[in-house]
């Protein structure tokens, strides 16, 4: 597919009203099950995210400037993976505070919604929407800024009702969670990164512990979107009536319509280089947990 600095994908509602994937999307769709943006569907390259920075918050493309040259970000293919192995996006009205130095860590949050890997079948699209069911967590550390990535699959795939923790994942899908963990450590060193460490020495934690982080990141949200004082992130919104931020259709409409149209002249092809494979020396061994005949005989890590 071609790609562009430009490229945007806004979100509608049900009346075809752009809303903020950010800000208007609920957290959670009802009890035990939450809703996930998804930003970059499984085996893809592209490092799609949420804009902090532009108003409703579309889901763009990450550039970085090389040699004063602005271009489009891609994940490398760390051998065996190519791209990410997972749904991955974020999940709305959460924040990790910057401000806030995380008991669990030692350091303060990355500034960003709360990302999330969906582990189900489907390949998802950028911008959809999923109804999720959380199942655990694990904590990047990364440019000593905590990076929580929630693990999850969608309600409606077909092993979702027999996944109900994080132990189930190991016992349904053998390796994921090790291979997880190895992605995350590794992913940034091929484009000359350091190696990632992580809290818990590098345990995965529970559901339970997963979905108090997110009540905590939510109430954090809501420090965020009600402040009167305009800070660097993109508070608009459409939801939330009493917020300083909220805005009528008409501003949200206008919002959208702001954006140049589409020209094809713009789009370029992704660079040769995304299908090459990286190969990174592992340099930590680590067991995640075991399962012998249906029975936990190790601890999830």
């Amino acid at each position: 597919a071609l790609v562009s600095l430009s490229h945007r994908v806004y979100l509608r509602n049900s009346d075809g009203l752009p809303v903020s994937p950010f800000h208007d999307i609920p957290l959670r769709v009802r009890d035990g099950v939450y809703n996930m943006v998804v930003e970059m569907p499984r085996w893809t390259n592209a490092k799609y995210e949420t804009s902090k920075e532009e108003k409703l918050n579309p889901v763009i493309q990450d550039t970085k400037t090389y040699d004063g040259v602005e271009q489009l970000r891609y994940v490398h293919n760390v051998f065996p993976y190519h791209g990410y192995m997972w749904n991955y996006g974020s999940i709305p009205q959460t924040w990790e505070d910057p401000d806030y130095v995380d008991p669990n860590t030692g350091v303060g949050g990355d500034n960003d919604p709360v990302d999330i890997l969906e582990i189900g079948r489907n390949v998802g699209k950028v911008g959809e929407i999923k109804q999720v069911k959380i199942l655990g967590v694990i904590a990047l550390i990364d440019k000593q800024e905590t990076d929580w990535k929630v693990i999850s699959i969608d309600i409606n795939d077909p092993i979702a009702d027999s996944l109900n923790d994080i132990e189930d994942v190991e016992k349904k899908m053998p390796g994921l969670l090790a291979a997880s963990r190895d992605f995350f450590r590794n992913y940034k060193v091929p484009r000359g990164g350091n190696y990632n460490v992580f809290g818990f020495d590098g345990r995965w934690q529970g559901r339970e512990f997963t979905e108090q982080l997110l009540e905590e990141t939510h109430g954090k949200w809501r420090k965020l979107v009600y402040r009167t004082a305009r800070g660097k992130i993109a508070t608009e919104n459409t939801r939330n009536a009493d917020s300083p931020w909220y805005i009528s259709e008409t501003e949200a409409r206008q919002i959208l319509n702001s954006n140049p149209p589409y020209n094809p002249e713009n789009t370029v092809a992704p660079p040769e280089s995304v299908q090459r494979v990286s190969f990174v020396r592992r340099t930590v061994s680590e067991p995640v947990c075991d399962v012998v005949d249906n029975q936990l005989v190790i601890p999830c890590q």
